[in-house]
């Protein structure tokens, strides 16, 4: 019987611990936690969602944790409206506007959703092939995992993987992740469950 209980608590244990290596970035209530850069529009709506939206400004805008992550994963869901060019940053930081790092594409069809991108740097690093395109939901709400681990990008949409690159100064990165609003206007992108784990 003790041994019984011995595994059982065990169990819980391991449960627990693996529970606490997974951080809720975004409570559904309001944006603690996150720093706004740039006078873009980010709030919560009534039904608890982050929105981002361009503002009278029509410029670029972030939203960025407070906290560094190194290596980790994280899963959110978006939905876009209108022009949602937008992305996630990883291992990144900000001044002013200007950003320092890496984005994994957050954009209409056609526009490589899931690739990445260094932001006043090399530009494109990896496109998904275009056929994984049609694993975006235009519209509709859209999963997206990322996994950054040592030097190693992954991306995910809907469960299809978009690009598995690995580069030595992503590996050498540090920094927040952010959320984007793209220059020029008319962009509206919803966020919700955005939950990191730590690796």
């Amino acid at each position: 019987m003790k041994k019984v209980i011995l595994v059982v608590l065990l169990l819980v244990g391991m449960q627990t611990v693996y529970a606490q290596k997974k951080e809720k970035l975004f409570n559904g209530k309001d944006l603690t936690g996150w720093t706004i850069y740039g006078t873009e529009k980010w709030y919560v709506d009534s039904n608890g969602l982050l929105v981002s939206e361009s503002g009278p400004d029509k410029g670029y805008g972030y939203l960025g944790t407070t906290s560094e992550y190194g290596d980790f994963e994280v899963e959110l869901e978006f939905k876009q409206e209108a022009n949602g060019n937008s992305g996630v940053f990883i291992r990144s930081t900000v001044d002013g506007t200007k950003v320092s790092g890496w984005q994994v594409e957050v954009a209409p069809p056609g526009n490589d959703t899931g690739g990445i991108y260094e932001s006043y740097g090399r530009g494109w690093l990896v496109k998904p092939d275009p056929e994984k395109d049609k694993a975006l939901k235009f519209g509709e709400w859209n999963k997206m995992k990322i996994v950054v681990k040592g030097d190693r990008v992954t991306s995910f949409v809907n469960g299809v993987e978009m690009v598995n690159y690995a580069d030595e100064k992503i590996g050498a990165g540090k920094g927040g992740v952010l959320l984007q609003i793209h220059d020029g206007g008319g962009i509206k992108v919803y966020w919700r469950n955005i939950v990191l784990k730590k690796l």
